[in-house]
């Protein structure tokens, strides 16, 4: 599931990243008033704006969604296992923690 994940979320920033490249800036229509009228017609009558815009909406919205879902599966994993190259099979890793925390030293002893 993680692989399948991991695509989509590469696919998604491919495609954002390329959309956004592709869009025109918004002083890009001034060329068409000095002569380049026949720029946006590709797209239609209405431009390339709509259907771009769109894109770009649906792709940075699978780009979070899979981001979120990344996140929330990262913070949820259970006992991390790990395999020993010289045993061949999985150990459960182990952190040792401490019973006591030290005793901790008075603020009011001040070393000289």
């Amino acid at each position: 599931m993680t692989t399948v994940l991991l695509v989509i979320y590469l696919l998604a920033a491919a495609g954002l990243i390329g959309l956004v490249l592709i869009q025109q800036g918004k002083g890009a229509d001034m060329g068409a008033s000095f002569g380049a009228g026949a720029s946006n017609t590709v797209f239609g009558a209405s431009g390339s704006g709509n259907f771009l815009t769109r894109m770009t909406a649906i792709c940075a919205t699978i780009f979070f969604i899979v981001a979120l879902v990344f996140g929330n599966m990262a913070t949820h994993k259970t006992e991390s296992q790990w395999v020993d190259p010289t045993q061949g099979q999985a150990v459960e890793a182990a952190v040792e923690v401490p019973s006591e925390l030290p005793a901790e030293k008075s603020g009011d002893e001040i070393p000289q």
